[in-house]
Formats: structure tokens, sequence, C-alpha cells
């Protein structure tokens, strides 16, 4: 079983959903309210362990109900939470707005996810044991480097997903095996906003980019290599939230079972269009069994 370790957020999805999301100054009426579990670090985290991973969380929740809530959340999936610490005050949200196209508009408040600068012993230590290391942007950048620079001492393998986009140093770019932005993500870290091109730009600072393309697929870009466009399979969404985390958790389970990549990449999209035929994000994701009757 692949050993993944993942350094994210955990938020709790205060998720609206209209028929249409609102312009600046409008207000609408929306049909449904949700709370969810969710988090880009934690939706990971669950993803991979339904897909088949055995998957450690590293972060912080706050000591309100939702903490209580998003840690019990992880533990039925699976996750392992000893390394997720729980911190004075609120745990982090994320205020969604969904319509019925399935499209999304999220504000993340980072709560305790704020709270984690640095990483302890501990932290180190299991980030060290693992096959694969996930992070993205929504904790403190200085632990995202931290996290990153032992894992790629240790020769553990570690996918980013850079979201929340932002300026990112060399030496988190220097220690990331794989990179998976979006196309706006892709577009915004490299200046470029036709996707083959930006990922061309990424390879100058690692060796693997993914940059994902919702219903039209994705691109595969490796230094030495031409890049390859992988449809995603034809489905009808109803909710696009959490289907590129969906993605992400599947494709560092297949990789570490050491598939190749079109096959991985392959059983990933499967994973994220089964997710975004359902509600919400942690909700949603699918197990491995269905990802394999697919």
């Amino acid at each position: 079983m692949t050993a993944i370790a993942v350094l994210g957020s955990t938020n709790m999805d205060l998720v609206a959903y209209v028929a249409r999301a609102p312009e600046r100054g409008e207000t609408v009426t929306g049909r449904e309210f949700r709370t969810i579990p969710g988090g880009k670090g934690a939706n990971q985290a669950i993803a991979a362990a339904r897909a088949g991973g055995e998957v450690l969380m590293i972060g912080a929740v706050g000591d309100d109900a939702y903490g209580t809530r998003l840690r019990a959340e992880l533990e039925h999936a699976g996750v392992e939470t000893d390394l997720l610490h729980t911190a004075e005050g609120p745990s982090g949200t994320a205020h969604i707005v969904v319509d019925d196209t399935g499209s999304n508009a999220i504000v993340v408040i980072p709560g305790a996810n704020g709270t984690v600068h640095t990483l302890g012993h501990g932290e180190m230590a299991a980030i060290a044991e693992a096959d694969l290391l996930l992070l993205q942007l929504e904790l403190p950048l200085p632990a995202v480097v931290e996290g990153a620079r032992m894992a790629h001492a240790q020769g553990v393998r570690t996918i980013l997903t850079p979201s929340p986009v932002q300026p990112l140093p060399d030496e988190l770019f220097d220690n990331v095996d794989l990179l998976i932005p979006n196309e706006h993500e892709a577009a915004a870290l490299s200046g470029k906003t036709e996707p083959h091109a930006a990922a061309e730009i990424l390879l100058r600072h690692v060796p693997e980019v993914v940059v994902t393309l919702g219903s039209k697929g994705c691109l595969y870009a490796a230094r030495g290599s031409e890049t390859v466009h992988f449809p995603a399979p034809e489905v009808t969404a109803v909710d696009t939230t959490g289907a590129g985390d969906t993605f992400v958790g599947a494709l560092a389970v297949a990789l570490g079972e050491g598939r190749a990549v079109p096959e991985a990449l392959a059983w990933a999209s499967i994973a994220a269009a089964l997710c975004v035929q359902k509600p919400g994000a942690s909700t949603s994701m699918p197990y491995r069994t269905e990802i394999d009757a697919a």
C-alpha cells in the first residue's frame, strides 16, 4: 500500500447552491446550504485514502465544533490524524458558491491552518517515512517549503498543487518533483495563457507538470519529452468542488503503485469524473472499487 503524507489545510466548506452566482453588489436567493468537511489538504487525503492509499494528515484544526467534525471525517475515511494538531481558536473555513453549471467561487479563511508555520520532529519523521508527500498552498508558505525540503532530502516524491496561486520561491520549486496546477494557476505562474506554453515554462522549474483542464482533461509535460494531452471522461457535472483534489489524491496512489503515467492519469481522471457527478467535495469522492468499475 502506498504511504502518503499530506501537509495541508483542513477547512469546513460552507456551501451555497444557487442558479447563478451573484454579480458584484447583487443579492440572489439560493436553494440549499450545506456544511461539508473540506480544505485542499484534507480533500486530497480523503481522496487518496478512498483510492487505496495509507494516508497521514499533517496540519491543524481549531478547538471548535468544526474541528471536532473535521477530525472525525478524516478518521472515518481511514486517514491517520495523530499529527493533525488542535489550535486555539476557529478552524479554517471555505465559503463556496456553486451555480447550476457546477462551477464554483471560493473564499478561504485560514483559521487554525494559519498557525502551521513550522514543522516539528514528528512531522519531519512522518514525511521522511512516506512514499509521497502532497502539498498545497493553504498553509503558511514557510511550512510548505520546510516539508518539501525534507521530502526531497529523503528521496520522497513530492507533488505540489499551487493553490491558491501565489509567487513561489526557487527553494520550493527546487524541491518539487511534480507540479499540478489548473490552467489558471499555470498561467499565473508562467505568464503564458496557453496551457502547452505554460507547461513548457514551468518545466524550467520542476521535472514534471500536469496542467488540469477541467472537462477538457489534462496535459502532461516532462523534461526531454513532448507534452501529451489526455482527455477526460464525458460526464454531466453537478458540482466541480473537490474534483482537482480528487484527481491529485488518486494520481498519487496510482503513481505510488508504480503505474505508468498514462495509466495513472487515466485512472485519476475517472476518479475526478465520478466526483463531479455528486454535490460536495469530500462527500463526493469515489472509493477504489468505484474507480476500478467505471
